[in-house]
């Protein structure tokens, strides 16, 4: 009932924060589950480690110390989830819970945010020479365009001479897109398309040189025509 129910708020949510109990130190399977489903869902996510106050500090060992050590669980676990916002916090104590609301807001932000399409076509230049273009059906790759469909959560379209990516190069070119954008803890969803063209946004130029049968030439030599013909009427009629 508590999965359905979850699952059910997560379809109308713009941000979901996972609680996790400290004491248990690690992340479980359900856990881990309800992230996938939440980047299935298209959320910004945030992290919460409660009951702080319950594990034992020590000047070498703090709340930062606990964060890294569940963000390399995560990361391991989930690679596009790395960097997700997670914070320490004691509801108990109340340490760490004024820090909530602006890493949810910060995240919504971030899970909001549009990209114009001449950032992202210097940001795929750039990032295709990175790592060679991968081979496709015996073709080399070549990525002309791309441009952001919309956000909540981030995704793009990108133009090439292939239908398709490997899936290897989109984890590249997603790795590359959290860092240069910060579209950390969420998901980014990218799409290929095939386009014989440079520009897929120019018009096709028009190769007729006028309206009507003929074009413009042949349209030209009908008004001729016609004015000698109206001229030899009037001469005659004179």
């Amino acid at each position: 009932m508590a999965v359905a129910d979850t699952l059910r708020t997560m379809k109308v949510a713009e941000v979901a924060v996972l609680v996790l109990d400290a004491k248990e130190l690690y992340l479980h399977r359900q856990e881990l589950a309800i992230c996938n489903a939440i980047l299935n869902e298209g959320r910004a996510l945030v992290i919460v480690a409660n009951k702080m106050d319950l594990l034992e500090m020590s000047s070498g060992y703090g709340p930062k110390d606990f964060a890294k050590q569940v963000r390399m669980q995560l990361e391991t676990a989930i690679p596009i989830l790395r960097n997700t916002p997670i914070l320490p916090m004691s509801c108990r104590t109340g340490e760490g819970v004024s820090d909530l609301l602006p890493a949810v807001l910060d995240a919504k932000l971030r899970w909001s945010k549009t990209i114009s399409t001449g950032l992202l076509n210097r940001w795929l230049k750039e990032v295709s020479k990175g790592s060679p273009l991968p081979v496709v059906g015996g073709v080399r790759s070549k990525l002309r365009y791309i441009c952001m469909k919309k956000a909540r959560p981030p995704t793009a379209i990108i133009f090439a001479n292939v239908d398709h990516l490997p899936d290897s190069y989109l984890r590249y070119l997603t790795r590359h897109l959290q860092e240069s954008f910060e579209l950390y803890g969420m998901a980014i969803r990218i799409i290929v398309k095939k386009s014989a063209t440079n520009n897929p946004y120019v018009k096709k130029k028009d190769n007729r040189s006028g309206f009507g049968l003929g074009g413009r030439d042949a349209r030209n030599r009908r008004r001729i025509a016609k004015y000698k013909k109206k001229k030899k009427r009037s001469t005659k009629s004179l």
